[in-house]
């Protein structure tokens, strides 16, 4: 029997930085990827919709992710994000992913088809067959429109390769049931303001686009709950983090935020693609001002333990 991959710690869906024609910033984004790992996060993830995914061509992401890959060196696991709207484009990427050597794959549901649960296995399962590698699935119904209910986890089950899934569903009793009913499929926070609770529930890793510019605040909430079971600590950590939370959710702004957050740490990202929207002049005093009180507050708490 296959050994089961490991999905375990902070993965980071990377930013993608661009120059002000918005052709893509290599040296930028070198500088992203060498930050991440001198702070030793766990994973990272070309390909996902915080890298801009649904703004770059097939070619383009493919480029990204061998970037990435050639990057990390085996420094770090690489997921490479496979989601798109056909069938055809994701297999293409799923195909890159495994002739680039990635550790795995990010499948998600084809957004705006809103398929059954069977079709969507199906499509699963196709994706699946093109890469053979470890498939983090990434259930995000409120951008997707379908949920990966029950019929679809045991549907795409037939496959050994499905052993983890990035929850994003915002619904708690989701995490009790992939918890308690399907403990082969490692669970995964992707719903940053119930990482406390994922934690709790024996999730060993979150994905979170926070930890582009702030990965040694948030690997600190993953070592207090997942290494130490420390929670009374997690949970003050966890309030330190609300209010960027709060930031990030503000109303189709969430990826703008992620990349003047690097800005904010010394590299420029750059604008986000059409038809988003950089940050306005408010928006980012607001988020400078949660940085700092986050940075100061969660060394407090390192600091006191």
């Amino acid at each position: 029997m296959a050994s089961v991959f490991h999905f375990k710690g902070i993965y980071t869906p990377v930013v993608t930085p661009y120059h002000d024609d918005f052709s893509i910033n290599w040296d930028a984004l070198s500088d992203v990827i060498d930050s991440l790992l001198e702070h030793s996060v766990h994973g990272l993830i070309p390909g996902g919709s915080t890298g801009e995914n649904y703004a770059q061509t097939v070619a383009e992401r493919i480029e990204i992710a061998r970037f990435t890959q050639e990057r990390v060196k085996g420094r770090a696991q690489v997921i490479i994000g496979t989601g798109a709207m056909l069938t055809a484009d994701s297999i293409s990427l799923a195909q890159a992913a495994r002739d680039m050597g990635a550790d795995a794959i990010l499948l998600a549901s084809p957004p705006y088809a809103v398929p059954t649960e069977r079709e969507n296995a199906l499509n699963a399962l196709a994706i699946d067959k093109a890469a053979n590698l470890p498939v983090m699935l990434y259930n995000y119904p409120g951008r997707t429109g379908a949920m990966m209910g029950d019929e679809f986890l045991d549907r795409v089950g037939r496959s050994h390769n499905f052993c983890g899934i990035k929850e994003s569903s915002g619904d708690i009793n989701r995490v009790h049931t992939l918890a308690r009913d399907y403990p082969h499929i490692q669970l995964g926070c992707g719903m940053d303001d119930q990482a406390l609770e994922f934690f709790a529930w024996g999730a060993p890793f979150w994905v979170c686009g926070g930890s582009n510019f702030l990965p040694a605040e948030h690997l600190a909430l993953y070592q207090a709950c997942a290494v130490e079971g420390n929670f009374e600590k997690g949970r003050r950590i966890m309030s330190a983090l609300m209010p960027l939370m709060r930031v990030l959710e503000q109303g189709g702004k969430f990826v703008a935020t992620i990349k003047y957050g690097v800005t904010l740490q010394g590299i420029n990202t750059g604008a986000v693609r059409p038809p988003l929207k950089a940050l306005n002049k408010d928006d980012k005093r607001q988020l400078e001002q949660v940085v700092r009180v986050i940075k100061a507050t969660v060394a407090d708490i390192q600091a006191g333990d």
